[in-house]
């Protein structure tokens, strides 16, 4: 028997609440009846997201109430993790960037297409960043999860059902989704094929960045990110669980469906936010403020104002200013930035820069607006305009990202990137 409940997340909306949702009845213990016998016969599993005697404003932890235990299961094996993981380049400082890899033509599911193209170091990540691509053109027949890292998805193509050992999320492209370490999953497609990014924080756990001088409201409200409620799968029927762990692929066989999870209260859970959402703070005046202004995410470390990662979007938005270069401006940055386009053109690049593709700027490498943009922006009038139908992003983290082996010898690899800078005027006239 396959029981789920509505796909329906209102009750849940939120970000950092503690949660509680039931697909039956009475399946949530009430005080003193938790311990020793949950109700329905279920078992009582709790999954820690922080380590144990983290202050409370930190510690992420759900109980849930399934119909048998997580730690019923054979031995995992290693299984090949085909373009997942791998070698990764020495360090480069050149920019980089690369054309949408394509959808396979075998059959691929989320796990399968998942290719990694850039990371802060090999094998066991203690903090840092691992970005991937993934691209997939059937639905996963197995279950998969996570032991290095909690993963944030932002699909680019084709609309995802995210179905969760704690409920299922529905994500298409413009939306992302963010899958706690060690929670089970299975991707399946809702259209004909699939891709996007992954960005694996090894870090801190995500959560909102603080607003500053913003003050109580902008960027992402927490009312509007959703959890999903409670379902569950009653099936006796073999079942392949994958987990990646160190950086490889290990697999085992269970003889049940492990998204059986009938109940679950908690903090620690899966979550999806539309970016559309997302309300962009601007200029009114001069000069254009910094892309931190644009920041939905954060993996904080101990060191103010320095993040494990940053994920920022680019989203539809009013310019408004005075005397000003619209596009971002040139800079060198201290932080490395892995750039992703959801839609559309971004504002500072005229070409070469196509949705599903990705591009690389490490520390402290000069990047800005190309040669085209430049001199369209220097000419231009002007007047209040609005940046529409587009979505570009960063995973933006403190340590130097290496682009993975593959990474480098791909062919969607753009060996004249560079040249995108080429010819710039000179207009010093002292």
């Amino acid at each position: 028997m396959d029981t789920v409940s509505s796909l329906s997340l209102a009750m849940l909306s939120g970000f950092g609440n503690e949660f509680a949702t039931e697909a039956v009845p009475g399946a949530l213990p009430e005080g003193r009846n938790s311990p020793q016998r949950p109700p329905h016969g279920l078992y009582a599993e709790q999954l820690s997201g922080t380590p144990f005697t983290v202050p409370r404003r930190e510690s992420r932890r759900s109980w849930l109430y399934r119909i048998r235990p997580s730690a019923a299961h054979p031995p995992y094996r290693r299984i090949d993790g085909r373009l997942l993981g791998g070698r990764l380049a020495r360090p480069d400082p050149n920019r980089l960037r690369w054309d949408p890899l394509p959808v396979p033509d075998e059959p691929t599911d989320f796990v399968a297409g998942l290719t990694t193209m850039a990371a802060n170091a090999d094998g066991a990540y203690a903090d840092g960043v691992s970005v991937h691509v993934y691209r997939a053109n059937r639905s996963m027949q197995r279950i998969f999860w996570n032991a290095d890292a909690e993963m944030l998805i932002v699909p680019q193509l084709g609309r995802l059902l995210v179905a969760t050992e704690m409920g299922r999320l529905q994500v298409a492209p413009g939306e992302i989704v963010v899958i706690p370490r060690g929670v089970r999953m299975r991707v399946e497609l809702l259209d004909a094929a699939a891709r996007g990014y992954v960005c694996e924080n090894h870090g801190v756990v995500l959560r909102l960045p603080d607003l500053g001088p913003i003050g109580a409201n902008g960027l992402a409200n927490p009312r509007d990110f959703l959890s999903p409620v409670a379902s569950f799968e009653d099936r006796d029927e073999a079942s392949e669980v994958v987990q990646k762990f160190m950086g490889e692929l290990w697999a085992t066989e269970l003889d049940h469906s492990p998204l059986d999870v009938v109940a679950w209260h908690g903090n620690n859970a899966p979550y999806k936010y539309a970016l559309d959402r997302f309300n962009a703070m601007g200029t009114v005046s001069f000069d254009h403020p910094d892309p931190s202004i644009f920041t939905v995410l954060t993996s904080p470390t101990d060191t103010p104002g320095r993040a494990n990662m940053d994920f920022v979007i680019f989203p539809p938005r009013w310019m408004v200013a005075e005397n000003t270069f619209r596009p971002p401006w040139f800079h060198r940055n201290v932080m490395n930035e892995c750039m992703g386009l959801v839609t559309g053109v971004y504002d500072a690049k005229a070409e070469g820069f196509m949705p599903g593709g990705l591009s690389l700027h490490g520390l402290m490498t000069a990047h800005g607006p190309d040669n085209a943009t430049t001199e369209r922006a220097m000419a231009a009038e002007l007047v209040p305009h609005k940046i529409d139908g587009t979505l570009a992003f960063m995973f933006e983290t403190s340590q130097v990202l290496r682009p993975s082996e593959f990474a480098m010898a791909c062919p969607q690899l753009q060996g004249d990137y560079d040249s995108c800078w080429t010819g710039m005027r000179k207009y010093f006239a002292p």
